[in-house]
């Protein structure tokens, strides 16, 4: 009788870090990755996200790059030195959109790169695709 109220929808347990120092593009993000059922942390700097990454171990982190403390580019950099973290999918999201950006950060070898304004629907199916690699690879 109680298998009846189950849902029979599979449920994306994803652990998805976001960081990036925008209250309001955070809480939105978050809202709708919860949506979309990912378990969702956040950070407001790369100081505070590289912790996050260490101890959480996310399946993914969608990283900004202009933040105050420690940028998106040296967290990527010191993500990808550490050896428990160094194969998390970053998919990089960030007003800048100039090609010495994208360069240095493809350097990192990240997922994907995503340049703000953005599209929900791209940013989710960009997010799909990472974990779906990163469980093939």
């Amino acid at each position: 009788m109680l298998g009846l109220f189950k849902s029979k929808k599979k449920v994306n347990r994803a652990k998805i870090l976001v960081v990036d120092d925008e209250p309001d593009l955070v809480s939105t993000i978050q809202c709708r990755l919860k949506w979309c059922h990912y378990e969702v942390i956040t950070a407001v700097n790369g100081e505070e996200g590289l912790e996050k990454a260490v101890r959480e171990k996310p399946d993914l982190i969608l990283l900004d790059i202009s933040m105050p403390i420690m940028n998106g580019s040296e967290m990527l950099e010191r993500l990808r030195k550490h050896p428990d973290v160094k194969h998390i999918p970053v998919i990089m999201f960030t007003a800048l959109c100039e090609a010495e950006d994208i360069t240095t950060a493809s350097s990192y070898s990240i997922a994907d790169y995503v340049t703000k304004p953005f599209d929900f629907t791209e940013l989710m199916e960009k997010i799909a695709n990472a974990l779906e690699n990163k469980n093939v690879d």
